[in-house]
């Protein structure tokens, strides 16, 4: 079993930066693909980012937004810079046990976290 809580959300202004940082509790870590999806209030939950032994971004925060794992604290990362109203979302992390494919998929994972705010005003 993994439990996984995310951090790092807040209010910012277009253009700012902002960290989320998602702590996994349980074993093999390493082992696990770990992803960000987004959803915005009347949305549907959409992809974000997701790294396993490659990294993989949706289009609308390529060049935007970096993720990144620390295996040693068991957390995964997500640099958002030059941030857009449209980013505003509750961001979850998810994670899925196997590192050769990176999912882009909500239903492919198993785990997911209650997510963070994020709030971009203009």
């Amino acid at each position: 079993q993994v439990q996984l809580v995310e951090s790092g959300g807040g209010l910012v202004q277009t253009g700012g930066s902002l960290t989320l940082s998602c702590v996994a509790s349980g074993r093999a870590f390493s082992s696990y693909a770990m992803g960000w999806f987004r959803q915005a209030p009347g949305k549907e939950r959409e992809f974000v980012a997701a790294i396993g032994r490659s990294t993989s971004y949706a289009d609308s925060v390529k060049g935007r937004f970096t993720i990144s794992r620390d295996n040693a604290k068991n957390t995964v990362h997500l640099q958002m810079n030059s941030l857009k109203p449209e980013d505003t979302a509750v961001y979850h992390c998810a994670a899925v046990y196997g590192l050769l494919y990176v999912p882009v998929l909500a239903r492919v994972y198993n785990y997911w976290g209650q997510g963070t705010q994020v709030t971009v005003s203009s």
